[in-house]
């Protein structure tokens, strides 16, 4: 088993001028969080629009990141393609380019056909191979598949799979497999709103939308739990939640892209089809901005 990944990732936007790609300003923004004690950076997520991308846009994003973040942050690059042979193919370039580990989102196109054994026989196939570890990327609202536990469990005693990061948003994966998983192993959560409670269940940390938003809250919310300051950290919790849920479940990637600009980060434009927010929800993410005291450049 690979060493487990801890701490807070932030799963970063793809920045783009009208619909090109805008790898500078990936760069800045990445200068900015370096001020941050983040784990790493996530590349070409789901809130990278990942599914927009070509590969060799997310190679020049990898390369991006790589060059730009401080030493020690990890780099994990989404990197899930139709089959276990492009998916090998794709996580080695990116393995070439610097990435220290590979986000694999379940294969579900054809998600009637998705047995376990199918999951299984991908993710032992393409770990087989892979040069860098990888961690299984379950996010349920968006293939329609939820992982069986005990697949879980298995694929956590492969020498090359980290993990897991559960995107579901709620903690019932957690307490069911993590337990039984093999020594070492890492359980991310993509859920900024449930992030304080899974780390008392024993998660190791976080690949968050809402890192990327508010990098200083979510380290510092970490920090709780390090420091088993438990009444800050469920204080703290509580105010992220309608942050984390105007960012993710209501406004998505669009959301966090207006949220970004109004911190002085880069958001910018979505590729179509996604639109931009509308002034309803623009006044609400800038509302719960400045009750965060996030909303000055």
């Amino acid at each position: 088993m690979t060493a487990q990944y801890q701490g807070i990732y932030a799963a970063l936007t793809t920045p783009f001028q009208e619909e090109a790609l805008f790898p500078e300003m990936l760069e800045q923004n990445i200068l900015k969080y370096n001020r941050f004690d983040l784990a790493g950076y996530v590349i070409g997520g789901s809130t990278g629009e990942n599914i927009h991308l070509s590969d060799e846009e997310c190679l020049a994003l990898v390369k991006t990141a790589r060059g730009t973040a401080s030493p020690g942050r990890k780099i994990i690059a989404g990197t899930a393609r139709g089959s276990a042979r492009l998916t090998i193919a794709f996580t080695n370039r990116t393995a070439d380019l610097g990435a220290d580990a590979a986000l694999i989102l379940l294969p579900h196109y054809y998600k009637g056909l998705m047995a376990p054994e199918a999951l299984r026989r991908f993710y032992e196939t393409v770990a087989d191979h892979s040069r860098i570890p990888i961690i299984i990327y379950s996010i349920p609202q968006n293939t329609g598949i939820n992982p069986p536990p005990r697949l879980i469990i298995e694929l956590s005693r492969h020498h090359n799979i980290l993990g897991i990061k559960d995107s579901s948003g709620n903690l019932s994966l957690l307490e069911e497999a993590f337990p039984r998983m093999a020594a070492g192993s890492t359980f991310l959560l993509g859920a900024g709103s449930i992030l304080f409670p899974g780390l008392l269940m024993g998660a190791s940390g976080g690949i968050m939308t809402l890192a990327a938003v508010a990098p200083e809250l979510c380290v510092k919310l970490y920090g709780c739990f390090k420091d088993q300051e438990w009444d800050e950290g469920r204080r703290l919790q509580m105010e992220l939640v309608p942050l984390n849920q105007a960012v993710t479940r209501h406004h998505g990637v669009p959301g966090a892209k207006y949220a970004l600009d109004l911190r002085g980060y880069y958001g910018g434009p979505c590729r179509l089809p996604l639109l931009p927010p509308n002034p309803k929800a623009k006044e609400e993410i800038r509302t719960i901005l400045e009750d965060l005291n996030l909303s000055g450049r």
